[in-house]
This record gives C-alpha cells, sequence and structure tokens, in this order.
C-alpha cells in the first residue's frame, strides 16, 4: 500500500548523512493519473495521505530537522492534491453578525473569499465561507480565534476549533454551538493542525 512507505519515513530517525540525497519514499499519482481517476479513487488517495500524516503530538516530538523536512513534503503533497469543492446553500432567513475577507498566511499559503456569521431564524447561528479558495494542505481545520490578525500559531489567542475544513474551494456552512460567546472572536483561520501553520485569515467586522 502507499501508507506504510510514508508512515516508515515519517516516524523514521533522521540519518542526514545518509538520507538526505534519497528519493522520498512516497509519491502520489501524477497529476494525469489524477485527473483520470473516479471520485471514488481520488478519495481513496487523500484518505491514504491523511492516514500517513503525523498527528501534533508525533510533530512535536521529532527533531528539528526532521520535523522540517516532513512539514515541507506533507505541504507540497497536499498542495497537488486534487480540489475539493463545496456548494452548500445559504441558510434561510439570515442576518449578518460579523463578516471578513480572506486573506494569505504568507507567500505560500494563500487564501480568498468571504467568512460570514449569520443569526439565523431560529436564533442559532452559523459560519459561512462564500467565493472561497485555500491552498490545499494537510489536515486543515476552522478556528475561531480571539486574535483578530493572526499571523502564526503563537498569536492566535483563544480560539475554537469548529473541526476539519470540508473543502479548498466553494461555498459552505459551519453551525455555531448555542454557547459560543461571538462577541470574544475576531477571526476566522484556516489552520494546519499537525504542522501549527496559519494557512489564511478573516478578520471579522
Amino acid at each position: 500500500t502507499v501508507i506504510a512507505p510514508l508512515a516508515w519515513w515519517l516516524v523514521s530517525p533522521l540519518w542526514i548523512n545518509r538520507s538526505v540525497d534519497e528519493a522520498f519514499p512516497f509519491e502520489l499519482p501524477a497529476q494525469e493519473v489524477m485527473a483520470a481517476m473516479s471520485a471514488t479513487e481520488l478519495q481513496t488517495v487523500k484518505d491514504q495521505f491523511a492516514a500517513a500524516l503525523p498527528n501534533a503530538t508525533e510533530v512535536a516530538q521529532m527533531p528539528a530537522e526532521q520535523r522540517q523536512l516532513v512539514e515541507q513534503k506533507a505541504m507540497e503533497m497536499a498542495a497537488v492534491l486534487p480540489t475539493t469543492e463545496m456548494d452548500e446553500p445559504m441558510p434561510a432567513e439570515p442576518v449578518i453578525v460579523a463578516q471578513g475577507q480572506f486573506i494569505d498566511g504568507d507567500s505560500f499559503h494563500k487564501g480568498s473569499g468571504q467568512a460570514t456569521i449569520y443569526r439565523l431564524a431560529d436564533g442559532s447561528h452559523v459560519l459561512r465561507f462564500e467565493a472561497f479558495a485555500v491552498t490545499n494542505g494537510p489536515d486543515l481545520h476552522v478556528l475561531l480565534a480571539t486574535n483578530p490578525m493572526p499571523e502564526s500559531s503563537s498569536d492566535l489567542g483563544e480560539y475554537i476549533d469548529l473541526g476539519s475544513l470540508k473543502g479548498n474551494l466553494g461555498n459552505q456552512n459551519y453551525p455555531l454551538s448555542a454557547d459560543v460567546d461571538l462577541s470574544k472572536y475576531k477571526s476566522v483561520v484556516i489552520y494546519c493542525l499537525p504542522f501549527h501553520v496559519v494557512f489564511a485569515t478573516a478578520t471579522l467586522m
């Protein structure tokens, strides 16, 4: 399987003198091969890639050089995975509570589109992305953060994890729990959980 070689590479010790110049033992299918795959086959590739990624604890335990190499390779692979586009409908009778425009996390991790928190007719709230696009990445999550413009994990402030990003393109909805104090949270952040990387932020106003 494709999982085992990548998992071996991720957890094996970093022997610089012996392995730095060796080929990476896991390769995604070529772009033209993935383009011809069915939706089920593409999802299998994505699932295998996700399963092979280290979690945040495993990443934290890696030597710095190994962590940097693993992060670089994971980001490169994720960036060429096929996009996942969402097109969820607008909730009924919405009232805008706060909104902002996504901006890039840095020169490599790019995001655009609009993030809006709506109050619905029943009093519940939902975070909606529209015309949204972000660079593909490993294990991306959606956060609400107290810092209005966090640039790294160290300045997120308090945050709520709304779960995995549904797709890196398109319109999508994230229901908000009734106990969330919306006055505290000043930004929406697309965040790579295992490597603690900010991909995109939207300051809420």
